[in-house]
């Protein structure tokens, strides 16, 4: 085997599986198991390989990556940060360090930047002429807030590649998040005026309208955004996914969840190894990250930090019943024996991610368009407690057509600027809909009370999840710092707070023209000024 699977190849395991002959060895079981995407037998049969050759290092980070796939992350970066290691062995023998940077890789994509950076910074002192082992150290180092290394790894990235835009606009990113924006807006701009390619563009756009709206260019941010939308349209990453899917289920949802459904299971006794979580939810850049690292910050408060634990748990539940219907129509029909089924999967999935970390502590998870699944979350877990931040949805829709997110069906929503407004319009109306029909308890509370106050705001929050206040959770940008954050906030939150992000709108007021009217419905109902 000479190559890794694709980064994250899998989340889910299926139940089919390749037909193999009787006595193939169980590394070519496995194999046979991946090209059916039952990662779980792939995981079972690369773990008896392992046995049999324990010095394979490459079989071993299939073993590592499988294990991820299937939820069970501890293990399987354990298994990949052994297989590196071994690979790092061979590599001071031959210079050839290709294969660390691909586990390296695959330890970025689980989230394991530590682990990454003990392979990288060891793999570009065997061969410090190769351009992608610095381009992944910059990322590694950027990830974890080191942002002084970061800009070093990019410079010796661009030594070895002068001529690579899309490293060059990385570097202009690293550059202005370190306060360097000046020089930033110089490379980016030279970066456009070589004729990038469609990507190149599209990136370097994004990132030039990020660094004059801290240069406060106010009046040329919006041309590079629209001409990054524009791009966008021709990337495949992005005109692959399906921007009907979330409208689609949000509308699903409108018309399936009721107070009845959502009351079904209301008031039943749930076994005590199968409690129900809290909930940070909210959309996209409302400062759902600020909450999760300001409870994360509590030593009594554990946050899981946008995990798809409720997305396996419906996935589960569309597995267990295949039929052509809604998730609503599926939970209208299921019984208590299928909900304990639910939750019990949630809480497995979840102690398989954390291990003995949550135990005696609050658990939160924080995925902030959960929001879209509240009807599913009510239903398995009734006796659930919802917090939900909402924002000025002038500053949410600013802040998400600003920013560059990971391709996904929800992200693509966000490319165009009446796209923007038009899917938090949806998402908020179903808000208002279905807060009236759940029967778990939420609260609500807004961005901008906790920058005008910050203790009075999450005093509520912290007696509403039934903790006690602690004034270590004050200096949640420390705290933030030492660790990665899964969102594109992950700089903000590492600052103490601050309030130049309130009424942000403003500096832009004659570009919300075409959008005014798909927002003032959500202006009004969350109490912020039109003007």
């Amino acid at each position: 085997m000479t190559s890794f699977a694709p980064r994250g190849y899998a989340t889910v395991s299926v139940s089919h599986t390749s037909a193999v002959a009787p006595g193939t060895s169980p590394l070519a079981r496995a194999q046979a198991a991946v090209k059916a995407r039952n990662f779980a037998e792939a995981a079972k049969w690369f773990e008896k390989a392992c046995q049999e050759h324990p010095d394979d290092a490459q079989t071993q980070a299939w073993l590592g990556q499988s294990l991820s796939s299937i939820g069970r992350r501890d293990e399987g970066i354990a298994h990949l940060r052994e297989a590196g290691r071994g690979l790092l062995k061979d590599a001071r023998e031959t210079g050839n360090i290709n294969l660390v940077l691909e586990v390296a890789g695959q330890l970025q994509h689980w989230s394991d930047f530590p682990g990454a950076l003990e392979l990288l910074s060891a793999a570009v002192q065997i061969n410090p002429h190769e351009f992608r082992g610095y381009q992944l150290l910059a990322v590694t180092f950027a990830q974890l807030n080191q942002k002084a290394e970061a800009l070093v790894a990019g410079e010796q990235a661009l030594k070895l590649s002068p001529e690579n835009n899309m490293m060059q606009v990385f570097q202009g990113s690293l550059e202005a998040d370190a306060g360097k924006s000046e020089v930033a807006r110089e490379r980016l701009q030279r970066v456009l005026a070589t004729q990038p390619n469609a990507r190149e563009a599209f990136r370097a756009h994004k990132e030039l309208a990020r660094v004059l709206d801290k240069l406060g260019v106010y009046c040329q941010v919006f041309s590079h955004l629209h001409a990054s939308g524009n791009l966008s349209r021709s990337l495949p990453e992005y005109a692959q996914q399906d921007a009907s899917l979330i409208p689609n289920m949000l509308k699903a949802n409108r018309a399936g969840f009721d107070r009845q459904l959502l009351s079904r299971w209301a008031g039943t006794e749930f076994p005590l190894d199968q409690p129900a979580p809290n909930f940070v939810l909210g959309f996209m850049r409302s400062g759902t990250t600020l909450t999760q690292e300001v409870l994360d910050a509590h030593p009594d408060v554990f946050v899981a930090d946008e995990i798809d634990f409720v997305s396996a748990m419906k996935r589960e539940l569309h597995e267990r019943d295949r039929s052509n219907i809604s998730t609503a129509e599926k939970l209208s029909r299921l019984d208590l024996p299928g909900v304990l089924h639910l939750r019990e999967f949630y809480w497995k999935r979840v102690r398989e991610r954390f291990g003995d970390a949550i135990e005696q502590r609050l658990f939160v998870d924080k995925f902030t368009m959960n929001t879209v699944d509240l009807g599913l979350i009510n239903c398995v877990f009734p006796d659930a407690k919802v917090v939900f931040v909402m924002r000025d949805p002038r500053d949410v829709c600013l802040s998400c057509f600003m920013q560059l997110m990971v391709p996904t069906p929800t992200t693509v929503q966000l490319l165009s600027w009446e796209g923007t407004a038009k899917f938090y319009a949806e998402v908020m109306e179903w808000w208002m809909y279905i807060k009236q029909q759940m029967t778990l308890q939420f609260i609500e509370f807004r961005y901008e009370d906790v920058v005008s106050d910050f203790e009075q705001t999450y005093r509520k929050v912290f007696d509403f999840l039934g903790i006690t206040w602690d004034a270590a959770v004050v200096d949640f940008h420390k705290s933030a710092a030492r660790k990665f954050i899964a969102t594109p906030s992950r700089s903000q939150v590492t600052q103490p707070l601050y309030a130049s992000s309130v009424a942000k709108w403003r500096c832009f007021e004659s570009d919300f023209a075409p959008i005014n009217g798909v927002l003032a419905p959500y202006i009004r109902a969350f109490n912020y000024h039109f003007s």
